[in-house]
């Protein structure tokens, strides 16, 4: 077995379509669209890359390729923390305990040449990205911009030396009316006065200040929360543009108190029940078919893939209020859009603020995402 840096345009090529054959068996596997995922990975188009280092590898056996991995330095990471934590990502690979060890040492050593003395994983790339690895909820279909993996991933990390670290966590939730305590909640917020509802702003004239602004409250209301990195204005860029592209104003509301934003809530149509069945792809008829289910056909299922209150309101009567008011507001939206059933997340196991909130509109835990740690002096 060799493991060899991805470095040739044929390797990148190998890098991606080593996936969708793991998956052969599994019929909950999503492949995703392979133009999005080179563009994921082009230093070009994907900001993460403007203070990150990144290396990717490619495990051969006999001539196949078996498996693959990133590493990565986030230079944001270590100005905040300064821990020398570097972290792991995109490990896939056959079911077979050699190749994940030889994969994750090459990533230990490449971080560890670079002064690193621990590394942290999966995380593919950031924490705004898709980290954790699944240990819980393999019988269902990963969401949009959500992992999926097999059993045997967590066996063969931990075997390698990797322990627990943080658990990120997945709800699920159908659209029937609020539970009565959250409507109360809601109501005896609005009751109070100065607080305001409206959708997010998607005209040209406003649009780049929203997505500003949506940025502010994220960094602001996420900015305890273990793992932090600030979203930078490029990355919030790329945020917006998927949001102009895909999302309806509607699908986004902004508390005010007072003239103030101080919370947001923004639901994804789920892409994935799109573009399950297109392997990837959408040359020839994949384009058409994507857009006759998207803007004809429509979508059953949606993703909260972002939820931020400011810590100035978020430990207050007032914060859980908003956070509820922005969610139902959101709700009613993407159930007039066709939506009947979604997902929030993620959201970390020991952040018990939010998943009270969450878990007043009646949501429940479907999916675990695990990221690990090993210090590799």
């Amino acid at each position: 077995m060799q493991v060899v840096p991805v470095e040739t345009a044929a390797q990148r090529r190998a890098f991606h379509r080593l996936v969708p054959p793991l998956y052969r068996a599994d019929p909950n596997f999503v492949p995703p669209l392979l133009l999005e995922r080179q563009m994921h990975f082009s230093a070009k188009h994907n900001p993460f890359y403007q203070h990150s280092d990144v290396a990717l590898w490619l495990a051969y056996r006999e001539g196949r390729a078996v498996g693959r991995i990133s590493a990565q330095i986030d230079r944001l990471h270590l100005e905040r923390y300064q821990d020398a934590t570097g972290h792991f990502g995109f490990i896939e690979a056959v079911d077979d305990a050699e190749v994940f060890a030889a994969l994750l040492h090459q990533a230990e050593d490449w971080l560890r040449g670079r002064g690193m003395t621990r590394a942290v994983g999966p995380v593919s790339f950031s924490m705004w990205d898709q980290p954790g690895l699944l240990v819980e909820g393999f019988d269902t279909p990963p969401s949009v911009l959500m992992g999926h993996a097999l059993p045997y991933f967590q066996d063969h990390i931990a075997a390698a030396g990797y322990a627990a670290l943080q658990d990120l966590l997945a709800y699920d939730y159908d659209y029937p009316p609020l539970p009565p305590l959250a409507e109360r909640t809601i109501a005896r917020v609005m009751r109070g006065g100065g607080i305001t509802i409206r959708r997010i702003r998607k005209d040209r004239r406003h649009f780049a200040d929203e997505v500003a602004l949506l940025v502010d409250i994220l960094n602001d209301g996420w900015s305890e929360n273990w793992g932090f990195v600030p979203m930078t204005p490029a990355e919030g860029a790329e945020m917006g543009a998927l949001l102009r592209l895909l999302v309806p104003g509607d699908n986004g509301a902004v508390a005010e108190h007072n003239g103030k934003a101080v919370a947001f809530a923004l639901v994804l149509p789920n892409i994935n029940e799109a573009i399950r069945d297109l392997g990837g792809r959408l040359a020839p008829l994949g384009w058409l078919k994507l857009i006759w289910r998207l803007k004809v056909r429509g979508l059953r299922s949606g993703r909260m893939v972002a939820m931020g209150v400011r810590r100035e309101v978020a430990a207050s009567p007032l914060g859980a209020g908003v956070a509820l008011a922005v969610i139902a507001a959101t709700r009613a939206a993407s159930y007039a859009h066709g939506t009947r059933y979604g997902e929030l997340s993620w959201v970390l196991a020991s952040n018990m603020r939010a998943r009270h909130i969450i878990e007043m509109v009646g949501a429940r835990v479907y999916k675990r995402y695990r990221i690990y740690e090993k210090l590799i002096l």
